[in-house]
């Protein structure tokens, strides 16, 4: 029963915070180098909650754009409410459902504009980070930060190999990205932080086969990484909490 009412009360914090990103999502989907939006298609200049960043992608005097605000606030709930319910009621679960949203906009940026903005994936790493220090000092985590933090600099510095080694397939946004990632999944050990990896890569390679398959890529396109590897350490979550 106390499952239960934490994931309720994960899938209404899901659903509250979907509801904030869509602007910022849109705000933020632009190309390297470009400014960050500063006004809607019709030139309506944003304002309201946190300086005109939270909020629907919406206008008094529009209509609406960017992306679509049920979608987003859905998919947040959803992998907020499966977080819950598999993580149970341990310290670190605080931490998981305050990186959700901030998941899934960077998700949707990325595969918008192929794109991890640096105002959001290094704050977040600090800030899970952080977080994850406190959970450790709290009675019932099941977690190591000193794993945490091995974790964070070692798919850190494995994306950034990567990135060296082949720049036009692996972006520096994904190395940031992975800092956080790799704190994640670390926190509940080596073996779940290469299962979490492993799972990610293997669904960015499922996806562009798909596409390849569909005709609708080639193999010399590029896809957005991030999201894939943000489903991994989803998944590495999934399975740490039921080891």
């Amino acid at each position: 029963m106390e499952t239960f009412w934490i994931t309720a009360a994960a899938v209404l914090w899901g659903a509250g915070t979907g509801l904030l990103i869509p602007r910022a999502v849109y705000r933020l989907s632009v190309p390297p180098d470009a400014p960050w939006r500063a006004a809607c298609p019709a030139g309506h200049a944003f304002t309201g909650a946190g300086n005109g960043w939270l909020g629907r992608a919406r206008c008094t005097d529009c209509a609406s754009y960017g992306p679509s605000t049920p979608v987003l606030a859905t998919v947040t709930a959803t992998v907020c409410a499966v977080l819950a319910a598999a993580t149970g009621v341990r310290p670190e679960l605080v931490v998981w459902l305050v990186i959700v949203p901030i998941g899934v906009l960077l998700a949707t940026v990325d595969f918008a504009v192929e794109r991890l903005p640096d105002v959001v994936t290094l704050p977040l790493a600090v800030i899970t980070l952080g977080l994850l220090g406190v959970a450790a000092l709290v009675p019932g985590t099941d977690g190591s930060w000193r794993r945490a933090l091995l974790g964070s600099l070692a798919f850190g510095a494995f994306c950034l190999v990567m990135f060296l080694i082949s720049p036009t397939a692996f972006g520096f946004g994904d190395v940031k990205l992975a800092l956080t990632l790799g704190a994640v999944t670390g926190w509940y050990g080596w073996d779940i932080l290469i299962a979490g990896t492993f799972a990610g890569f293997l669904l960015f390679t499922l996806y562009g086969l798909g596409l390849i398959v569909a005709r609708r890529a080639s193999r010399r396109t590029a896809h957005p990484l991030g999201p894939f590897l943000l489903t991994g350490a989803c998944v590495g979550v999934l399975l740490g909490s039921a080891v």
